[in-house]
């Protein structure tokens, strides 16, 4: 099986360059023992046991970053089979170094500390019981020996450390694009329901109407009355269809231009839809034959825009539903002001929703509005027959919601 030289990301592979550092290890420790033995002499099986203690030595490298602690294990063996058998005295400790690193940069602290620490016991005794004038090192280079070791521990150590910062660090990076793109995905669902909402409640209210009078026009022509009064008729109708297209074509232009400003995280001026064009409302309905009734008690106050939009809308959605569904003739559209909230309740006397019926997607949007600005809306039969709409909405909302038109 051929060995992957190049990782995704374009560099070596980690077995790749584990092997290249074997390689290189050898390479070195090959040339310097070369160069060592042009100026000693030893028996031929002395040098082939030397050389393949440094082959078995740098090779064991090659799986230093997946048994870290074993590869630091047989390279300090080899090292302390080679340096008394050999003469050549080759530099096979870079070998038992670069292990000893590893094996604290890999995280085994406790192992590498423990290494060290009987390599340099073994060479400490060692040294005591050689004959004096036969030390191979004194006390000065077994002092370095010392510094050495703890140096690759504590450089392994913290390359360890700083490997761990760097994943960590990646990893919350990773956490916060992952957030930042479950956010974006979030908003723009809120933004298409919110789009979607605002479409309904403009063309499905104005639709309905224009379905109604026109419906109840070719009722009235259908019974054959005379030519005046089927012009008459006509007239009255066009007359209610052009007025209801009007408004759906005013709304929803300032739908569309209130969507285009993205930017904008409140609404600047009025929005074109509000309480404040209730009359309107309950005029357009009333041209569809439904009797409207309006009342308001208590002492009216300015409402943000977002909530005024989302009251409108809240009654707007309420008489297009009667219009279609109720077969209602009387609406009573009630309005409480009270001294943080102002009430809607908007109640038909028609033939109310069948039971067990589950709510449409109209009465949903209502409510997600009215619990968007922190307000609530519930939707059921009412004690004497009929439907009733009941919300509260709160006369702040917010900063969060204030400048969303839901």
């Amino acid at each position: 099986m051929s060995l992957p030289l190049r990782s995704p990301g374009g560099r070596l592979s980690p077995r790749a360059a584990d092997a290249l550092v074997a390689g290189v290890v050898l390479l070195v420790v090959a040339v310097w023992t070369l160069v060592s033995a042009a100026h000693t002499s030893e028996p031929a099986v002395r040098t082939a046991l030397g050389w393949m203690l440094v082959v078995a030595g740098c090779g064991a490298l090659y799986f230093r970053r997946r048994q870290p602690v074993a590869v630091a294990v047989v390279t300090l063996l080899t090292c302390v089979v080679y340096y008394p058998l050999s003469a050549q005295d080759g530099p096979l400790m870079i070998a038992f170094a670069l292990a000893l690193y590893t094996t604290a940069a890999e995280g085994r602290f406790a192992a590498a500390v423990a290494l060290a620490a009987v390599t340099l016991l073994a060479v400490g005794v060692g040294e005591i019981r050689q004959q004096p004038g036969h030390r191979q090192i004194d006390d000065t280079s077994l002092a370095m020996l010392a510094g050495w070791l703890i140096s690759l521990v504590a450089v392994g150590r913290a390359q360890r450390t700083r490997s761990a910062y760097l994943h960590e660090v990646e990893q919350r990076a990773l956490a916060a694009e992952r957030e930042q793109e479950a956010r974006a995905r979030q908003s723009a669902t809120e933004e298409r329901l919110r789009i979607a909402r605002e479409v309904h409640d403009v063309l499905g209210h104005s639709i309905s109407l224009i379905n109604v009078q026109s419906g109840a026009a070719l009722h009235r022509l259908g019974k054959g009355p005379a030519p005046e009064a089927g012009l008459a008729t006509a007239t009255e109708a066009l007359e209610a269809v052009k007025a209801t297209s009007k408004d759906a074509l005013r709304e929803l232009r300032a739908t569309l231009g209130m969507l285009r400003r993205a930017d904008e995280p409140t609404p600047t001026a009025p929005p074109s839809s509000g309480l404040a064009l209730l009359g309107d409302l309950a005029g357009r309905a009333r041209s569809a034959g439904l009797d409207v009734r309006t009342e308001s008690t208590g002492t009216p106050v300015s409402l943000p825009p977002a909530v005024d939009l989302a009251a409108y809308r809240i009654v707007q959605e309420s008489l297009t539903n009667i219009t279609r569904h109720a077969r209602a003739k009387t609406v009573r559209v009630s309005l409480d002001w009270g001294t943080d909230t102002v009430r809607l309740r908007i109640e038909d006397d028609g033939e109310g929703a069948p039971e067990g019926r589950p709510l449409g997607s109209g009465i949903r949007g209502m409510a997600e509005r009215a619990r968007a600005l922190g307000g609530g809306l519930t939707a059921d039969n009412g004690e004497g027959g009929g439907f009733l709409v009941d919300a509260r909405l709160p006369f702040s909302v917010p900063a969060v919601s204030e400048g969303d038109p839901r």
